[in-house]
Order: structure tokens, then sequence, then C-alpha cells
């Protein structure tokens, strides 16, 4: 095979490459667009709201405020934590989840009722 066939055969490929990724990102695109968007706040001493229920195998988007202080926000069964900065919004993908009932609480001390800050993300069949 000579320099120019093989250099042929590379640019073509590069080109596939190129095509497959975009056709990828796009699809991507437009599976995370149906995934549906919660809006949680967090304010002394709870997160609002407090329990969010999803179909097994259902991806979602939280989107949570803090209101107030920087929060934490933990979900320990799914290996999910991040602070909660006052006044930004914080964005968590939640993948597929099998059913359950899944905790999640500040792990940021806010003061006295602190440990009564937490929630559960309750996944159905």
């Amino acid at each position: 095979m000579n320099r120019r066939n093989i250099l042929k055969g590379a640019s073509a490929l590069a080109v596939m490459g190129t095509m497959a990724g975009v056709m990828s990102a796009t699809r991507s695109s437009i599976a995370s667009s149906s995934n549906p968007v919660i809006k949680i706040t967090a304010q002394r001493f709870n997160f609002t709201p407090d329990e969010i229920v999803l179909r097994s195998g259902q991806a979602a988007v939280l989107e949570i405020t803090s209101l107030d202080f920087v929060h934490g926000f933990k979900i320990p069964d799914l290996g999910i934590r991040t602070d909660l900065l006052p006044g930004r919004v914080t964005t968590i993908p939640i993948r597929p989840l099998a059913p359950g009932r899944y905790i999640f609480l500040c792990d940021n001390f806010c003061g006295g009722g602190h440990e009564d800050m937490n929630g559960a993300l309750v996944v159905s069949q």
C-alpha cells in the first residue's frame, strides 16, 4: 500500500470518528434534556422538598440552592457529596437507581437542629 492510500484511509477514519462523536454528543444532549430537573433549597434546618420520588432506572438532575449557609449535601449510599454555597445553584446528576430509599443529609454542622436536616430519595419500581 502506498503512502497516499494510507493517508486517505487515515483521513477517512478521522472524519468518521469525529462524526460518531458529534452524533453521540447530540444523542446524549437529547437524552439528558428529557431527564427531570428537581429543584431543592437548603436552609437551616431543612431541605425543600425533603422527599424526591423517581422511578427505577430514571435519571434526573438535582439543582440545589443554599439560602443561608455553606450546607453539605451527602447521599452516602450513592457516594455523592458536595458543598452547597449560598446563592449558587449546585447541579448533581443522579444516575439510574435500583428501587429503594436513599437518605440524603447536610454534613456541614449548621447549628442546633442540624441533625434533623435530611431527606430521602425514594426510587420505586
